[in-house]
């Protein structure tokens, strides 16, 4: 939670005042918790306060976007629009052995995402998801080489695939 709280100061400098209120109003916080936290990641190198012409700006660090990172891949969902624009999302990865693990772990993603597997590193989507795609990519620093989106409009099995999204 404090994570996205992070993520979302960084585009707003008024966020961190307001949040925090808001923050500790629903959940009845200690506002000593609310401030240790705040402290605490200043303190780890995530988030840098200064000021300029007497207003307050909180933004993230490097190490800081790293870490809201990991809270936006695990927030990852692919919207279904209501009306499917006729095209296929193929995400096509080349991962050398040596990065296996992160391998396995963009598969997992792509799976609770909702894509559909054609081969193993082949994967299917009907919706838009070129942002999750990029996403992905950075949080786990693969290459455009690596990782691919491709966008077709005509593909073999469109019948069985159709049928298995529901389209």
């Amino acid at each position: 939670l404090v994570g996205g709280m992070i993520a979302i100061a960084a585009t707003s400098p008024t966020f961190l005042y307001q949040g925090l209120q808001t923050f500790h109003r629903r959940k009845k916080y200690k506002k000593q918790s609310v401030s240790n936290a705040f402290h605490r990641l200043r303190k780890e190198g995530c988030i840098d306060v200064h000021t300029h012409n007497h207003q307050l700006y909180v933004s993230l660090t490097e190490e800081g976007r790293k870490r809201a990172g990991r809270f936006q891949i695990n927030n990852l969902q692919i919207k279904k629009p209501k009306s499917w624009d006729r095209k296929w999302r193929i995400v096509v990865f080349d991962v050398i052995d040596r990065q296996r693990i992160k391998r396995e772990v963009l598969r997992g993603f792509l799976k609770r995402l909702g894509f559909y597997k054609l081969q193993d590193s082949v994967w299917i989507h009907p919706f838009d998801c070129k942002d999750e795609i990029v996403l992905l990519r950075d949080f786990f620093g693969f290459t455009v080489r690596e990782v691919q989106l491709v966008i077709a409009e005509k593909i073999e099995q469109s019948d069985l695939l159709q049928n298995r999204f529901h389209l």
